[in-house]
């Protein structure tokens, strides 16, 4: 059965679906094969506009050089450098504004431990970041 025989049935499909944060995964040549209504939301396009584009979709064109380098890394070492962590990151929403998204990531893997492709979940942050900016901005003309 095919990873998305296996998303496509039951509970866990029910949870991704239904779920806020994004969640997307791609495979292995970084091209999207699932993606839920948390991440319709976030980057404004629907599913059927995601499913079988490159991830380059939600990636600024400044980032994606270094997103292809590390996504291919990921693929060849079957280790994603992370490592589990949350990161904030510089993503794009469909009408072209720039987001501030928490993105966790991990490999999914076959039975023999190759990565298949990339999984990452998502929530948009962009209000507490600029927020922050906002805050040390103001923190810096009070210094100065």
């Amino acid at each position: 059965m095919s990873i998305e025989q296996e998303l496509a049935s039951g509970l866990c499909a029910a949870i991704v679906e239904q779920a806020s944060e994004a969640v997307i995964y791609a495979d292995r040549d970084g091209i999207v094969r699932l993606w839920n209504r948390g991440a319709e939301t976030i980057f404004g396009f629907a599913a059927d506009e995601a499913i079988g584009r490159d991830l380059d979709l939600i990636i600024p064109e400044r980032f994606r050089a270094a997103h292809n380098a590390g996504y291919r890394r990921a693929m060849d070492t079957g280790q994603v450098r992370l490592g589990g962590r949350v990161l904030t990151t510089r993503s794009q929403h469909k009408n072209g504004d720039k987001l501030y998204v928490d993105l966790s990531f991990g490999l999914v893997k076959n039975e023999a431990g190759a990565p298949q492709g990339a999984f990452a979940i998502g929530r948009d942050v962009t209000a507490r970041q600029l927020q922050e900016a906002a805050r040390s901005a103001a923190a810096g003309a009070r210094q100065s």
